[in-house]
């Protein structure tokens, strides 16, 4: 199993919204940020992924296995955090461990446990009395605690603070030291993706503008500052978005096709994807 998430052709239509054509590959043992701007689709992929919506097209094949005919097995694997912990307020954390237990047969309760150390979660407070990062980290330890091969998670990291968020980073980064292992992450924090992810799928839209290496990305684009003039003299075919400000010109560029020499600066992912959406085109 060298892929641990193929999307092939994957369209769901709604009144005033499509996903359209989503082709994406997650290679095993890899992490894959998902950004977009709200609205762009990144929720309904994973839903879609996770079966909670029905496709109007498309294929979906997870940890090797076709996400329809084999979805329990499937989700066997699977270990899912959404932005809100999906716990009742009531539970502690041993009442998760009750119920999850009796759903996947690779439950680990010692490795719970050692999650819940771990974390430094109260065992005798209720998912109410938590506050949003220990929600967090307790779904994080659940989804953890079945040895899933393949984790997704929607907005995991939205209004934790920094220390928590790096937290949370090492684990994931932890957890694919087992090449076996995957993780699909969609987030509007980019910096953190930048800091973890080996691929980034950028959507807009309902549509896929890219799914590259992020390496490979970054050495793609750059950031280019220059006077009017000088803008004026480039290659248009290698400009993808520009802005204007009171000392001239901001543009990203692909610099394999740029014909000019100068400075090009280091293009952040957020560089991209803002200039892509909101810069200026010719």
């Amino acid at each position: 199993m060298n892929n641990a998430l193929e999307l092939i052709g994957l369209r769901k239509a709604y009144p005033e919204f499509v996903l359209d054509d989503i082709n994406l590959t997650l290679p095993a043992g890899s992490i894959m940020g998902l950004i977009g701007e709200n609205g762009a689709g990144k929720s309904t992929t994973i839903k879609l992924i996770l079966n909670l919506l029905r496709r109007d097209a498309g294929e979906i094949t997870v940890l090797g296995k076709d996400s329809k005919k084999e979805e329990m097995a499937v989700k066997e694997q699977l270990g899912v955090v959404f932005d809100q912990a999906c716990f009742p307020d009531s539970f502690r954390p041993r009442d998760v461990e009750t119920v999850l237990k009796r759903l996947y047969r690779g439950w680990d309760s010692q490795e719970y446990s050692q999650y819940l150390d771990r974390f430094e979660l109260p065992g005798n407070k209720t998912v109410k009395e938590y506050s949003r990062g220990m929600k967090t980290k307790l779904s994080i330890a659940a989804a953890l605690s079945h040895h899933a091969r393949l984790l997704i998670l929607d907005e995991p990291t939205g209004g934790l603070d920094p220390v928590v968020r790096d937290e949370l980073l090492d684990v994931l980064l932890e957890y694919i030291q087992d090449d076996r292992n995957s993780v699909l992450i969609s987030s509007h924090l980019i910096t953190d993706l930048e800091k973890i992810a080996d691929y980034i799928a950028f959507l807009h839209r309902g549509k896929l503008i890219f799914c590259e290496n992020k390496e490979e990305l970054l050495d793609r684009y750059g950031m280019i500052n220059c006077t009017q003039a000088q803008f004026e003299e480039l290659d248009k075919a290698a400009v993808l978005g520009r802005r204007k400000n009171q000392f001239g010109v901001e543009a990203l560029v692909d610099r394999r096709r740029m014909k000019q020499g100068g400075p090009i600066e280091r293009a952040s992912i957020e560089d991209i994807m803002l200039y892509i959406i909101k810069g200026e085109k010719q």
